[in-house]
């Protein structure tokens, strides 16, 4: 018997944890396994075309709400050309409603319930031996053209038991390698599938440094821990992270979902001596309405968290993505502005403006009605509308969001996006909105535009609105481009205003020690002319760097002609895309 699992993943770079532990599961116990990963962007017909070139007597497909739309089209294809084929689905867009999910696709012989590592097994095994499953827990299956769903599971998945999900030898280092090392949530917020399951289970630690360790002297980029709360036992997420610490060989950066009121002193000092770019975190506000958290029942201090958030980022070496939902129960356009304003004061790393989802099995999803919900039948089942925002409200939020994501997120506006804001608008949730309102009227959203480009549209607004300092929001542009960007040749939307022999000053100033000593100490033994390969120097008309430091002095700023040294060789990138400083050419 020959067995087919298969992944659509949402980008070419993740990577599939489920059936990763899947197919060492049952690896043993079948003639032929073969592993199918894929992404959304793949055309239907390629992925059709591959997995029939597979003849496998078993296709299964790992479901989520970003690719069953693909799967339920690849189903009914595949069963006209392999009718033969049984056809197994599983994973959490598949567990709830799973009846009316399979009457409505007859291509799909079977479902695995819930969490598979111990149903998928018996069934592969019942199924190669011509064995009755009928009374298997956990799976809902076809006979004679009827849909049985069977009682779930009792058995509870022991995550000691589980095969570690990777080769001994790390053969995908470019991907982002996912990881748990516990499964579950402590908490109960009503919009998260997390809420339908009790308790949290932990991996031995003793198994997780080890594992853990494969993946440091591997040398992978990047390694995401999925647990929904990775801090809910503070003694063991110490424990992980002082282990990474210690044997950090400065290749790898490992995320990590927190709740930050939980993060007391001890963990926040702990965190101070963390290495640039060895941890990021991910932490999920949602909303600072305090009647939108008692609805969506999630406790959260706030307080704590502003305090714990501005900590971490002065230390400079931890980025911080922060998140917030749209569409949350009794949160409307101006109460979301209010969280949006709110969350955003603390001037993240990243700001995420998420959009409801009413999954299935979710509490949200079963309260829909009391709040007015309409939304999407189909995945990811966005909300369209609520009894607090209209549909014209939400258009005009992803509107909001799409320019936090391209001015805000991206990094590349930083300095000039905070000035702005801080002079010329009364909060920064105004800012982005009438850039939204200015973008959409020019017809902008129409079509994507290079980074060079974005810069221009900047300004065009500014413009627009009349704002004076014209020049010097320019220079502040220029600043943002060239701390973000490595080039020897400015975009024609900046002032190049070097004077007279400007070349010949800076190879001059490379070839002093005491320079070289005070600003690029690892270049001290490298001639000019290899230095100014990685580096680059910049006349500005104004104290661009001052401007930076106190944003709110841009209305008193006076012309002042200086000069900044940008190296972009640093070892992680992971906050600065470049360190500068200003210099005396003279």
């Amino acid at each position: 018997m020959k067995v087919m699992l298969v992944a659509l993943n949402a980008k070419y770079i993740h990577t599939n944890l489920a059936i990763k532990y899947l197919e060492k599961t049952i690896d043993k116990q079948v003639d032929s396994l073969v592993i199918g990963e894929y992404t959304i962007n793949h055309s239907t017909d390629y992925i059709l075309a591959e997995i029939y070139k597979q003849k496998p007597d078993i296709i299964c497909f790992s479901c989520y709400i970003w690719n069953m739309g693909m799967i339920h089209y690849l189903c009914r294809t595949l069963k006209k050309v392999m009718p033969e084929a049984i056809i197994v689905l599983g994973g959490p867009e598949v567990s709830y409603g799973t009846k009316a999910l399979m009457e409505e696709n007859d291509a799909i012989d079977m479902v695995v319930i819930g969490e598979g590592e111990i149903i998928f097994p018996s069934l592969i095994k019942l199924l190669d031996s011509d064995g009755d499953y009928s009374q298997l827990e956990g799976i809902a299956y076809r006979a004679r053209g009827v849909v049985y769903v069977n009682p779930p599971s009792a058995a509870v998945v022991e995550l000691d038991q589980l095969p570690f999900p990777y080769n001994e030898s790390i053969d995908e280092p470019d991907k982002i390698i996912y990881y748990e090392s516990s499964r579950g949530c402590p908490f109960n917020c009503q919009y998260c599938l997390s809420s339908a399951q009790q308790g949290v289970r932990f991996l031995p630690i003793a198994r997780v440094k080890k594992e853990l360790r494969l993946f440091l002297d591997s040398g992978v980029k990047q390694v995401k821990f999925v647990d929904r709360t990775f801090n809910a036992n503070k003694k063991y997420a110490m424990e992980i992270m002082s282990f990474i610490m210690e044997n950090n060989r400065g290749l790898t950066n490992f995320h990590f979902e927190v709740t930050a009121d939980l993060l007391d002193d001890e963990m926040l000092d702990f965190l101070k001596v963390a290495p640039v770019g060895l941890f990021q975190f991910e932490i999920g506000v949602q909303s600072t309405n305090p009647e939108t958290l008692k609805a969506i029942d999630r406790k959260m201090d706030f307080e704590r968290l502003k305090e714990v958030v501005k900590r971490i980022a002065s230390y400079r070496s931890i980025h911080q993505h922060l998140d917030l939902i749209v569409g949350l129960p009794y949160e409307d356009y101006f109460s979301f502005r209010k969280s949006f304003n709110e969350v955003f004061s603390l001037r993240p790393e990243k700001l995420q403006v998420g959009f409801l989802k009413l999954l299935k099995g979710s509490g949200l999803r079963a309260e829909a009605q009391n709040y007015g919900y309409v939304y999407s039948d189909y995945p990811p089942y966005d909300i369209l509308e609520s009894s607090c925002l209209s549909y014209g409200e939400l258009l005009r939020l992803r509107g909001v969001e799409e320019m936090v994501e391209i001015y805000w997120n991206s990094g590349f506006f930083t300095t000039s996006i905070e000035v702005i804001i801080s002079n010329l608008y009364s909060n920064a949730f105004s800012f982005f909105e009438a850039l939204w309102k200015y973008w959409e009227k020019q017809g902008y959203h129409h079509s994507s535009h290079n980074k060079n480009r974005l810069y221009e549209i900047l300004f065009e607004y500014y413009q627009h609105k009349g704002f004076s300092f014209q020049a010097v929001i320019l220079e502040l542009l220029k600043f943002d481009y060239l701390r973000n960007t490595k080039t020897a040749t400015l975009p024609s939307l900046f002032v190049n205003c070097t004077e007279g022999d400007f070349k010949n000053k800076c190879h001059e100033f490379l070839q002093k020690p005491e320079n070289l000593h005070r600003f690029l100490p690892k270049y001290i033994d490298q001639p000019a002319k290899q230095i100014i390969k990685k580096v680059h120097f910049q006349q500005f008309l104004y104290d661009v760097m001052a401007l930076e430091a106190d944003p709110k002095s841009f209305m008193g700023v006076e012309g002042k002609r200086t000069t900044l040294l940008f190296d972009y060789e640093l070892e992680n990138k992971a906050i600065d895309f470049s360190k500068y400083y200003q210099v005396d050419l003279s």
